[in-house]
């Protein structure tokens, strides 16, 4: 009886060392294939970011290109125009639109 009994011991063992390395082994692969797919996935994001930058440089290239140009360009010394004065032109656009478009919530328009 102690023959079978060291025998099933050693059996044991031998299965929980067996399984120990099978799960080691699958785990390994497993993060493997986890680092693999990262790395592909970070390479189709820098791939799909320089395309998103390439269009949208041709597409300023473009409207640049096409671009009329001011009717009285501005000499580099000479001031330009009173950036003071457009951003209240600007705000005033601003302030009239809020007042039609509290009119027209208000549905008295």
């Amino acid at each position: 009886m102690s023959n079978s009994l060291v025998h099933a011991f050693f059996v044991g063992r031998a299965l929980a060392e067996t399984l120990n390395e099978q799960l080691e082994k699958t785990l390994t692969d497993a993060l493997s294939d986890l680092g693999k797919f990262d790395a592909e996935q970070r390479e189709r994001l820098r791939q799909f970011t320089a395309q998103v930058l390439e269009r949208a440089t041709v597409a300023a290239e473009t409207a640049t290109a096409n671009r009329v140009p001011d009717s009285e360009p501005y000499a580099p010394d000479s001031p330009g125009p009173d950036l003071q004065a457009t951003i209240d032109e600007l705000r005033a656009e601003i302030a009239q639109l809020r007042v039609q478009l509290q009119r027209y919530r208000s549905g008295s328009v």
